[in-house]
């Protein structure tokens, strides 16, 4: 009957042996679980693995929106850059040109009415200017808000839809 007691006492008692630190490592009894409960386990993991794969998804294409974003900005930022620069060759050139036309003036009559021409020249070209610089940052930004952060597509493609 000791044999039995024994035997019965050292199957409650958790095993435990030492780790390399010096800590005793004590193994865990196994319990049998209910089978409402491991189904409901199996559910929830289930559950969060399709919420993980559907906020990667998520995640997946708010960074392509990102990307196709960002490329739409840096895009109309290098086109804006270069109309800029084309600008201020034509403007450079047509200061030239009046320096230029300003060496032949004979009379402050002729001074007067080159320097109000070419003034009017440049009014009309920075108008000109100023214009063709609005509708190229409005194309951008209307590129750019064209896309619907909230589903990931654009405005156009949901129209169709």
């Amino acid at each position: 009957m000791t044999e039995a007691t024994t035997g019965a006492n050292n199957a409650k008692t958790a095993k435990h042996t030492a780790s390399p630190f010096g800590m005793p490592n004590y193994d865990l009894p196994k319990i049998e679980m209910p089978e409402a409960f491991r189904e409901m386990a199996e559910k929830g993991v289930a559950q969060a693995k399709d919420n993980y794969e559907k906020i990667q998804a998520a995640a997946e294409e708010a960074t392509d929106l990102l990307k196709s974003t960002y490329a739409t900005a840096a895009k109309g930022t290098a086109d804006y850059n270069r109309k800029v620069i084309e600008i201020a060759g034509t403007n450079a050139h047509a200061a030239l040109d009046y320096a230029y036309e300003l060496l032949g003036v004979k009379s402050p009559s002729e001074f007067i009415e080159l320097s109000t021409a070419h003034g009017r020249k440049q009014f009309e070209a920075m108008t000109a200017q100023t214009k063709e610089l609005t509708e190229l940052a409005q194309k951008v930004t209307t590129e750019i808000a064209a896309k619907d952060w909230r589903y990931g597509n654009t405005k156009e493609s949901r129209k169709v839809a």
